[in-house]
């Protein structure tokens, strides 16, 4: 290999080790996952033109802003940011591993000066005799000792938590197992919708960009649904009653779901997410009475379509809601907005017929008094679906990084050493971090040496 060849490569190689890249690549990571906050994340495309123009559509789309955390230039700085945090650990890692399974058993005068606890002692005795001695304190007070005998001169050497120093790349290896769940998520994984009306199921959801249809493998049927509201007439809770069909057999049976308890089958996770009437199939009851008496006449009819009234007049659905006090604060529960139409034509008459307020529709002052006696409409829930086989790496991940930064932080490699000779001992220690804490705990140490 030549020289500039060489050079080349080592200079790549410093480049990913770098840490000035590290924190690049950080800012990058950051600045992108709050694009990816502001700009909601696969939206289908009218959603997104209404609030900003088809020029900064075109745009945004070329840049990947709609699905930014699967684009090419964002699943780039991942990959870079990986090979970052690799380089730094392979130049790195050897020297420190050195320190942990190659430590310095042997504190000779050179050795102690750079040590920035120290104590002598004098003590009676001859070396062999101290030796014993100091073995013992170190057993019960630190941790046991290794023991080298030089130039008549015996050297204790003790350690506590050396694999504390590894905690920096836990943390790194945690990172890289979290981008391996977040890319096995994004490659292998969707997240897709589906409305499902009751009473019918469905195999297949959709995509949230491009409509792509997305085959499940098994049935998910909406057996009911149901909601309650406030007094303000919001929604307080809507609920699924869902059954998984997988292979001709029930295997989940009428389960319900609410919004922040989903239902996983197979590594699918559906979620409660909206709700609306179908649309389809529903029929609308009703009472007409007429205000100078008589039996009062009960009518069923769909939306839309028009029946006679006692009187020769006709009458249809118009629309109907569930709840009405979001729109009328004044009343509650639903209502039917009806038109009816004169005998022989005529100018029609559209009104409100509530069913909490029979009573209501006599103020209108007309021949006929309507009320309204509720519907059985179908309604639909709105599911939103969810595959990560990711997920379980992603976590493993997180656990590792729990780990790694509980070993960097809480947890620090001390180290003792004590050198005796025929009647004077000497004590060194060190700690990587934590400086004040070890000094107290080494001044504690000389303390109980001194009262021996």
């Amino acid at each position: 290999m030549t020289t500039s060849n060489r050079g080349f490569l080592q200079a790549l190689w410093d480049f990913f080790c770098s840490l000035k890249l590290a924190i690049f690549l950080l800012i990058m990571l950051a600045t992108t996952s709050i694009i990816g906050t502001v700009i909601p994340q696969g939206t289908p495309p009218p959603e997104y033109l209404q609030t900003i123009s088809d020029g900064k559509h075109k745009i945004y789309q070329a840049l990947g802003f709609f699905d930014m955390y699967h684009s090419w230039w964002f699943i780039l700085l991942l990959y870079l940011f990986t090979v970052n945090i690799v380089a730094c650990s392979i130049k790195r890692l050897p020297r420190v591993w050195k320190v942990i399974s190659e430590p310095t058993l042997v504190m000779d005068d050179n050795f102690e000066k750079t040590l920035g606890l120290t104590h002598d002692f004098k003590m009676n005795g001859d070396a062999a005799s101290l030796r014993d001695k100091m073995t013992a304190f170190l057993k019960g007070e630190f941790a046991e000792p290794v023991v080298t005998e030089r130039e008549g001169e015996f050297h204790l050497f003790a350690q506590k938590t050396p694999y504390s120093r590894l905690g920096v790349y836990v943390v790194h290896l945690s990172i890289i197992v979290i981008f391996i769940g977040a890319l096995l998520g994004s490659f292998f994984g969707y997240k897709a919708y589906v409305n499902i009306v009751e009473g019918t199921g469905t195999s297949v959801v959709y995509s949230r960009s491009g409509q792509k249809p997305i085959e499940l493998g098994f049935t998910v049927r909406c057996e009911d649904f149901a909601v309650t509201f406030y007094d303000t007439g919001a929604p307080k809770e809507f609920k699924s009653l869902l059954t998984v069909i997988d292979g001709g057999q029930v295997v989940v049976d009428k389960r319900p779901i609410i919004v922040n308890d989903p239902l996983t089958y197979k590594g699918i996770t559906f979620y409660q997410s909206s709700y609306g009437p179908a649309g389809e199939g529903g029929l609308y009851h009703f009472t007409v009475r007429e205000r100078k008496g008589g039996a009062p006449v009960k009518l069923s009819l769909h939306q839309g379509e028009r029946k006679l009234l006692p009187d020769g007049s006709s009458m249809q659905v118009l629309e109907a809601a569930q709840e009405v006090s979001q729109f009328v604060p004044q009343f509650r529960g639903a209502a039917a907005r009806i038109e009816v139409t004169p005998k022989g034509g005529g100018e029609p008459q559209a009104f409100i017929v509530f069913q909490n307020y029979p009573e209501f529709d006599a103020q209108r002052g007309a021949d006929l008094i309507f009320t309204y006696d509720g519907s059985d409409e179908k309604m639909f829930t709105g599911l939103q679906v969810a595959k990560d086989p990711g997920v379980w790496v992603v976590w493993t991940g997180c656990s590792l990084m729990v780990i790694g930064c509980c070993m960097a932080f809480f947890m620090s490699h001390k180290r003792v050493w004590i050198r005796v000779r025929k009647g004077h001992v000497t004590l060194g220690g060190s700690a990587n971090k934590n400086q004040p804490g070890f000094q107290l705990a080494f001044d504690a140490l000389v303390d109980k040496l001194k009262q021996q």
